[in-house]
């Protein structure tokens, strides 16, 4: 299959282009608050990258969150736009996979372990979910989870944590065989790779077409709250 990924859910904004787990060209932009701008572009890269190699994109995959209520909104938009456009479906996968996914290389060959990817949700609050690495990935539902003092993640096995929700918690978990992974962020080139992980595993891919693409919303877990504008004469 020939995909092309789009993740925006935090401050990161990625695109990329695969085929199967091979990615065949990436754009990505860490600084963050600038997703409407550089998504389009890193689009019509991709898109014209497809054309010279002759390739035909077969669905567009998005990363459904949770995360920036914003960045979420920009990035479903565009997904929907090019399905609509090419009339491919849309592929959406959870973005807390993603990012255990971007950990893979630097996690131990020793099984099983317990991965918890975190994004940050502001405030001393994290999106998380549980996961289980065996042979295949197991991911419990995605939780707000308040980070205190109090903290701890009981587990029998190995337990790494990561994501850019991760440090912030580092002093609340320092304990036994609990370990931080730094720098780990979501990234549509990790897309393919966990695509290709559940197809091995036989587990479903979330897929939207026709008439229900239009209702299609990314998951923000938690409701937009607006806050007051600093912008003079806006307030």
């Amino acid at each position: 299959m020939t995909l092309l990924s789009i993740e925006t859910s935090t401050q990161v904004c990625s695109a990329a282009l695969s085929i199967d787990d091979k990615v065949i060209d990436h754009r990505i932009n860490t600084e963050g608050s600038n997703h409407a701008a550089l998504l389009p572009v890193y689009i019509e890269d991709l898109l014209q990258k497809a054309r010279e190699k002759e390739l035909k994109i077969d669905a567009v995959v998005l990363s459904e969150g949770p995360g920036s209520y914003t960045g979420l909104r920009i990035g479903t938009s565009t997904a929907k736009g090019l399905c609509y456009g090419m009339d491919i479906p849309l592929l959406v996968v959870p973005t807390l996979e993603i990012i255990a996914a971007a950990a893979f290389d630097l996690l131990p060959s020793k099984r099983p372990l317990a991965l918890y990817p975190m994004i940050d949700a502001r405030r001393m609050e994290v999106y998380t979910s549980r996961m289980v690495l065996n042979d295949t990935l197991e991911a419990a539902p995605v939780e707000a989870r308040i980070i205190t003092e109090e903290s701890s993640l009981e587990e029998d096995m190995e337990v790494y944590y990561f994501g850019d929700g991760a440090a912030k918690c580092q002093k609340y978990l320092e304990q036994n065989r609990v370990h931080l992974l730094r720098d780990i962020i979501p990234d549509a080139r990790y897309i393919c790779k966990l695509i290709n992980m559940k197809q091995i595993s036989g587990q479903n891919i979330k897929k939207i077409d026709g008439k229900d693409l239009a209702y299609f919303e990314p998951f923000y877990l938690k409701e937009f709250v607006a806050a007051p504008s600093h912008i003079k004469g806006l307030n």
